[in-house]
């Protein structure tokens, strides 16, 4: 019986994924027996300083660099990550498969509604991405940093005396927790992060890890793949990642078009980017690349310039 070890951060949420992705697994090949490996995470370890500075010690990603390591090591044989929190290139000698289906991508405000906060209420976020897109909406919001699981930060609107807090619907659906979403914020105005809600299943490009990668592509979804193709490629044409406020947005339509939404916003919420673009869905990298030009015609590095300049690199 061959046998693989399945790693993943050690979050209830990343539990549930791995779970989510290994359901069909385990019903297709019966014959084959998978293990879950826990690994810790920088960004675990550190739940106090902001995600960019824990990128910035640990000198690669807060939420992927140990796993990364120890599928290159291999002590595991694939890793099962958010897709949302691994850079844009792999590295050497590791690859993204195509992932499964993907969940509700929407960003969830919890505790209210957008229309029902109040004047100068207290929102909690902390994604730069998220917090210069509620200022956008609403400048008059009060924006409070909070870090760690789902299940914690919800408790905070409690605990810190919070209106509301915004998580991403992906999460919470897949944890149970969907009752507590107040409204899923439109898609127009808050575009998710490039990859949200979809799953990045990373191997080993070595000849070892063939059979492996043969039975992991009988789950792949074409489509999805596609549209997070397009989204991670225009977020590497602007030279962002995962600390910055880029959203994106890409959707395999009836016709097979893919269409890729975009925006980039300053930290403040005042300026904001956005733009759309059609392609044909065989060359995502060629439609993120275009759109990412198309921003970045309108001005999309000055704003990003300036965020770099405040966040820790």
């Amino acid at each position: 019986m061959a046998h693989y070890l399945v790693g993943s951060r050690a979050s209830n949420l990343a539990k549930a994924q791995v779970r989510e992705y290994l359901s069909p697994l385990r019903e297709r090949f019966p014959n084959t027996r998978f293990t879950h490996r826990v690994i810790l995470e920088g960004g675990d370890r550190d739940r106090r300083s902001v995600v960019s500075k824990v990128s910035a010690v640990s000198g690669g990603s807060a939420f992927s660099s140990e796993q990364e390591a120890a599928l290159a090591r291999g002590d595991v044989d694939v890793v099962v990550h958010s897709l949302k929190d691994l850079p844009t290139s792999n590295p050497s000698g590791l690859t993204l498969l195509p992932p499964p289906g993907r969940e509700d991508v929407r960003d969830a405000l919890c505790g209210s509604t957008l229309a029902g906060l109040r004047k100068g209420a207290r929102v909690g976020t902390g994604a730069p991405r998220r917090a210069a897109q509620l200022l956008a909406v609403r400048p008059d919001l009060d924006l409070v940093p909070i870090r760690g699981n789902v299940p914690p930060r919800l408790k905070k609107i409690e605990s810190e005396g919070l209106d509301a807090v915004v998580l991403a619907a992906a999460g919470l659906y897949r944890l149970g927790l969907h009752e507590a979403i107040g409204e899923l914020l439109p898609l127009d105005r808050f575009p998710p992060s490039p990859g949200q809600g979809a799953l990045g299943i990373q191997v080993r490009t070595d000849e070892s890890s063939a059979a492996l990668r043969e039975i992991l592509s009988t789950v792949a979804d074409a489509d999805v793949d596609a549209a997070i193709r397009a989204e991670r490629a225009l977020l590497a044409e602007l030279h962002g990642g995962c600390s910055v406020p880029v959203g994106a947005y890409g959707e395999v339509l009836p016709d097979g078009d893919l269409r890729l939404s975009g925006q980039v916003s300053s930290l403040d919420g005042t300026a904001q980017i956005s733009g759309t673009l059609t392609g044909p869905s065989a060359e995502p990298e060629k439609l993120g690349a275009a759109l990412a030009a198309t921003l970045i015609a309108q001005g999309a590095h000055s704003i990003l310039d300036a965020v770099r300049a405040v966040l820790p690199t």
